[in-house]
């Protein structure tokens, strides 16, 4: 088995100072979380599921050079996953962009939003079908 590749790598931090046993990594393909000391807990999310990403500064964090970045995803396990009190946080949010962008166009993974049957947002697949997430059944589109 080959190693992992990272790209970036940081801890959670208190009073800007990497005093945690929450560690974050990005590789290019999946955004990793590992919390714990004796007992661990990885978390990932494939980063062609990213959706949105958001970044909190609070005063605190802006005095200690800290932020926290929210990642969206339509991971069912994960669809929400912050990377807390990282350093240099809208460098951190736009490497994390760039790379979830790179694996879309790599999986051919286009999904425009437009106006749905009711509203809702719809999907354009790549391959000239447009349809609303009401119209998928379990296995894909009906």
């Amino acid at each position: 088995m080959e190693s992992i590749e990272y790209l970036w790598e940081d801890r959670k931090r208190r009073f800007g100072l990497p005093l945690s046993f929450t560690r974050y990594r990005l590789s290019g393909d999946r955004l990793f979380c590992e919390t714990g000391f004796l007992n661990l807990k990885v978390d990932e999310v494939l980063l062609y599921r990213v959706q949105d990403l958001e970044l909190t500064m609070r005063l605190g964090q802006r005095i200690f050079g800290v932020g926290t970045i929210c990642v969206h995803s339509s991971d069912k396990s994960i669809p929400h996953l912050d990377l807390k009190n990282v350093k240099n946080p809208r460098q951190v949010k736009e490497l994390i962009h760039q790379n979830v962008e790179a694996a879309k166009d790599k999986r051919r993974m286009r999904a425009t939003e437009l106006l749905g049957k009711e509203g809702g947002p719809a999907y354009h697949d790549g391959d000239g079908l447009d349809f609303a997430p009401e119209d998928c059944d379990e296995d894909g589109i009906d």
